[in-house]
């Protein structure tokens, strides 16, 4: 059997995974739907919480960097990983009335797992569990690779979709490892942690004389015309957001997620572009999270900038956005200082003003310039994307883009480059019934 053909039932299990989700966030109890809730601020251990949490409906591991190679040439890349729990608990196969949970994502010739047969029939009134299947699964993973290529003013942009049986796709800890197919994030060989290290941290971030866990790090992903094989090495410990990495997105219990960034790790390997290889190097920005809720029932999408500022220090910051136009009150960021000292933003520290805005061909209108000024920290800066036409059209479709900054802090100027993310302004998460992988967690 081909794996072409299993791809086909996964797309409409992972889409029935995500409604289902999308209807259990807002006003969902404690444990609704039997998976884990991030309900209050927990305590975070190095390597084991770069890997999966399968205990709860959904997670992702997402890289962004802006790369230059030697001539000066542009590039940028999003590579993210989620993972979906069909239904909670162990593996499909550990008991036969798990079969209706894996129907859906069945492959087309496995039909002895999906309708009995005679060996399954009751013998003497006592019914024979039925066989289990190698491709039965309650994980679906998928991945985004997204690549900007400023000099010749091209986006492109890759999506995967996959059952985690038969090892098509997965996550791990130690040592830490998430793929899909030859798409890979993952702990080199070399840089193998043998013991977890407790996350010691300030609310908001490890300390920072803490160990950097995880070393070095590798990313493949490959797509036409573009892949990349690079090697990362964080350059600060994991800094943890929200409330010592507990992150609100409304008022509801469970709309909220458990959430640490790595904000600067140094990039270097090979970028190859219609079979050409060109050495880069840069600065990435990884985002690690998971839980089981969704957006609030009034919130619509999210603006979410990374910025990594020329003198060492990164801001990030997500704004919530309702149905209304106005900004959700559980907004909120992350400064940190060069230092690695940090600290929580709340969203009436940080104003955003839209400067301008960029259209796509169906009239789906975006933010396109924005004026980020923080006064409590003297803050003041530019960002503007590298390409207008950063929109990742999938489902859902949302525009994700590398972005130049500039401005001033303390009086003296700053540049820097980073990362925006824009999700809801495409019709399909318009509609109060829209779904999407993005919207489950929010940021």
């Amino acid at each position: 059997m081909g794996r072409r053909h299993a791809r086909i039932p996964i797309g409409a299990a992972l889409a029935a995974g995500v409604a289902c989700a999308m209807a259990g966030g807002a006003g969902s109890t404690p444990q609704a739907g039997g998976f884990a809730q991030a309900l209050s601020p927990r305590a975070f251990a190095f390597p084991r919480d770069h890997g999966p949490h399968r205990e709860f409906r959904q997670e992702w591991w997402y890289v962004t960097s802006n790369l230059e190679a030697a001539t000066g040439e542009r590039f940028g890349f999003e590579l993210t990983f989620f993972r979906f729990a069909l239904a909670p608990g162990a593996a499909p196969d550990a008991a036969p009335d798990a079969a209706p949970d894996a129907a859906p994502d069945a492959a087309p010739d496995a039909a002895p797992d999906a309708a009995p047969d005679a060996a399954q029939r009751p013998v003497s009134g006592v019914a024979t569990p039925p066989p289990s299947s190698a491709w039965r699964t309650r994980q679906i993973y998928m991945a985004h690779f997204a690549l900007t290529d400023v000099a010749a003013g091209r986006f492109r942009f890759a999506r995967k979709l996959s059952r985690e049986a038969l090892a098509l796709a997965g996550a791990q800890a130690a040592p830490f490892r998430v793929w899909i197919d030859d798409w890979s994030l993952e702990a080199a060989p070399s840089a193998a942690v043998k013991a977890d290290k407790p996350a010691a941290h300030a609310p908001g971030v490890v300390a920072s004389g803490a160990t950097v866990s995880g070393a070095t790090w590798t990313l493949r992903a490959a797509q036409p015309g573009y892949e990349v094989d690079l090697v990362l090495e964080p350059l600060t410990p994991p800094v943890l957001n929200g409330e010592a990495g507990f992150s609100r997105k409304s008022a509801e219990p469970g709309d909220a997620s458990f959430y640490y960034s790595i904000p600067r790790l140094e990039v270097r390997g090979r970028l190859v572009r219609d079979n050409h290889p060109v050495a880069v190097r840069g600065l990435a920005w990884f985002d690690r999270e998971w839980g089981s809720g969704a957006l609030g029932a009034r919130e619509v999408g999210w603006d979410w900038f990374a910025l990594q500022l020329n003198d060492g220090a990164t801001l990030m910051f997500y704004a919530l956005r309702n149905r209304d136009g106005t900004r959700d009150r559980h907004s909120a960021g992350t400064w940190v200082e060069p230092s690695g000292a940090s600290r929580p933003l709340t969203s009436e520290q940080v104003a955003v003003d839209v400067l301008d805005h960029w259209s796509n061909a169906r009239g789906t209108r975006y933010p396109s310039s924005w004026r980020i000024r923080v006064p409590s920290l003297s803050l003041e800066v530019g960002v503007r994307p590298v390409l207008a036409d950063q929109e990742f059209r999938s489902a859902p479709t949302y525009w994700e883009g590398a972005v130049d900054v500039s401005g001033t802090r303390g009086g003296a100027g700053i540049a820097g480059r980073g990362y925006v993310e824009l999700v809801g302004y495409a019709a399909e998460r318009s509609s109060p019934r829209a779904t999407g992988a993005k919207a489950l967690l929010g940021r």
